[in-house]
């Protein structure tokens, strides 16, 4: 195993591909940084994402779905070596990790599907959690470099049970959150203060990380991005697939953040969902 520093390639330089990559580069772990849409004065970019692989044993993908992944990933096919470990960040449905894995395992390159929590304050902070799926090797393997950007990875099981198990806390996540914005809603109707709200909130068992995280943004009305409404929509409609019927709740939320996506607020923070409640009776 390369060990040396320099190594990780980061593909995806968006809110926390960017964020990551400034970390590693600190660190002086980054070898190279590649976006689908050049970022020409990012730290060691490169305009290739062939080249982005030539210059690194550990390749670090986070990119916005199923889709893009499989773009980087064949983009790749003709570089990808024994040296190589692809650790996939993207959040991605099971079906397609198994896929990705055996198209890269058959390389005889490794794969290990490394789905996180933890929106832009937690990158920044170094506060990610990672939900670690694949051969024990890989895994061991990506630990030494997730550990620069994260405070725990969990080792979930394979790649598919890692890939569910973002999903399933995706939904958790969403699903409070529309109903912190019902509620809040509610309260300001009937002439709560928001001090008063969230005072009483903090007291009760309905408190959580997403209210604590949120509290802010829905108190100011700011909703510049830490996750947004469309990758959490995309997360939805994985989640969903073509089971219709099976996640009711789910449903209805994703119908609420399409809403929003449909009004302009796709690229607002996923408490934009609040904004939806101004414009209804």
């Amino acid at each position: 195993m390369n060990t040396s520093p320099s190594s990780v390639a980061v593909f995806g330089l968006g809110i926390i591909g960017s964020t990551w990559a400034r970390h590693l580069e600190q660190d002086g772990m980054l070898a190279a940084a590649w976006n689908r849409t050049p970022q020409p004065d990012f730290p060691r970019w490169v305009n290739q994402s062939a080249e982005a692989a030539q210059r690194a044993d550990v390749l670090l993908l986070v990119v916005a779905d199923p889709p893009a992944v499989e773009g980087v990933l064949h983009s790749l096919e003709g570089v990808l070596e024994a040296r190589h470990l692809v650790i996939q960040s993207s959040t991605i449905d099971p079906e397609s990790s198994r896929a990705f894995e055996t198209l890269i395992t058959r390389r005889g390159a490794a794969y290990v599907e490394a789905p996180f929590t933890g929106s832009k304050p937690a990158a920044e902070q170094r506060q990610t959690i990672f939900y670690l799926g694949g051969a024990t090797a890989a895994v061991e393997r990506a630990r030494p470099v997730l550990e620069h950007l994260s405070r725990q990875q969990f080792v979930i099981g394979t790649g598919a049970q890692a890939a569910t198990l973002k999903l399933a806390c995706n939904l958790q996540i969403v699903t409070q959150l529309e109903a912190l914005c019902e509620a809040l809603a509610w309260s300001r109707q009937a002439g709560i203060p928001d001090d008063t709200f969230f005072g009483a909130l903090r007291t009760n068992a309905a408190w959580s990380g997403v209210a604590n995280l949120k509290e802010p943004k829905l108190r100011t009305g700011d909703f510049t991005p830490q996750f947004s409404i469309k990758h959490m929509l995309k997360d939805l409609r994985l989640a969903l697939g073509d089971r219709p019927g099976l996640l009711p709740v789910v449903e209805t939320v994703a119908e609420r953040l399409q809403a929003v996506q449909d009004r302009g607020g796709g690229d607002d923070d996923m408490s934009a969902l609040y904004r939806l409640l101004e414009f209804e009776p």
